[in-house]
């Protein structure tokens, strides 16, 4: 009987259980003319078999539970093994009783430069840095968990942020662009900062209300829903108040402006004109879509 228990326990282990992501890899590589384009093709199988195939952390993940994710690679420029290219990383999770999925994580990276040459292995050690591509992908696994946490519980995805942060700060050392505060004030640097700041709390607490109390009740009480959803800007909006215009903010909005203009342009009513004035005052980059809020 003991015998049966453990190899129960092993299946469960095995295959009740997988890795967190399930995410879709591209390699764009259109810009490039003079170049064998099978390292491309290469660069992408081996990328998503790294990211889907690799544990990035010790939470257990049900097989229904990976996070629906891409990271879509645009290839600039390619030269000696060394690769210049923006990087959109995008993530979402279901919405409880419904087939839809909303957007959690938007963000488009611009200095995603590193040196791969083909069939090179990669092997994620969350305390070493062995060289850029591995620790880019890793930063931003652990940052798509990280948020995806945070919208089920308030700030749930520390420990996964924090990790991103510890990858990030190994990462300096390799000289690579976009990991430093020395840089541009819209990097990496600062992205994992802002979002373990305490500044910038209300990002994270807006996280859980808008997805768990907003986007999860839509299916019992849509009005009551559309009200927490409506909470979660204003919440987002107090960082407003004591950083206009910060970087945090625009990731919230790349993320979802569309949806909240879906949000509010159908089914029960609520009050949306302090909803758009508070839009129009803490994202005036979208007003045009705002205008697009009815009754």
């Amino acid at each position: 009987m003991r015998n049966w228990i453990l190899l129960g326990l092993l299946f469960v282990s095995f295959f009740g259980y997988s890795q967190e992501l399930k995410c879709s890899v591209k390699v764009n590589y259109d810009q490039i003319t003079a170049a064998n384009v099978q390292i491309f093709k290469t660069l992408e199988r081996s990328l998503g078999e790294f990211v889907n195939n690799t544990k990035w952390s010790t939470k257990n993940f049900a097989n229904n539970e990976r996070i629906d994710c891409s990271m879509f690679i645009t290839i600039q420029s390619y030269e000696s093994n060394d690769f210049k290219c923006t990087l959109q990383v995008q993530s979402s999770r279901p919405v409880y009783n419904s087939t839809y999925t909303s957007p959690v994580f938007n963000y488009n990276d611009k200095d995603f430069n590193f040196r791969y040459v083909e069939f090179e292995n990669f092997v994620y050690n969350p305390n070493s840095y062995d060289s850029n591509l591995v620790a880019m992908v890793a930063f931003y696994a652990n940052i798509i968990i990280g948020l995806d946490a945070d919208t089920f519980s308030n700030q749930g995805g520390t420990k996964f942020l924090e990790s991103a942060s510890n990858m990030a700060n190994l990462a300096q050392s390799g000289g690579g662009a976009g990991w430093t505060q020395t840089e541009k004030k819209q990097n990496r640097y600062y992205l994992i900062n802002d979002l373990l700041s305490n500044t910038f709390t209300p990002y994270r607490e807006a996280m859980y209300e808008y997805h768990q109390l907003g986007m999860d009740k839509m299916a019992d009480d849509l009005k009551a829903a559309k009200q927490n959803v409506v909470k979660a800007v204003k919440t987002v909006s107090k960082i407003h108040s004591t950083r206009p215009n910060a970087f945090i903010t625009r990731i919230f909005f790349d993320a979802k402006a569309d949806e909240i203009v879906y949000i509010f342009s159908g089914g029960p009513s609520v009050d949306i004109v302090e909803l758009t004035e508070t839009l129009n005052r803490i994202s005036p980059l979208n007003s045009t879509k705002w205008n697009n809020i009815k009754f």
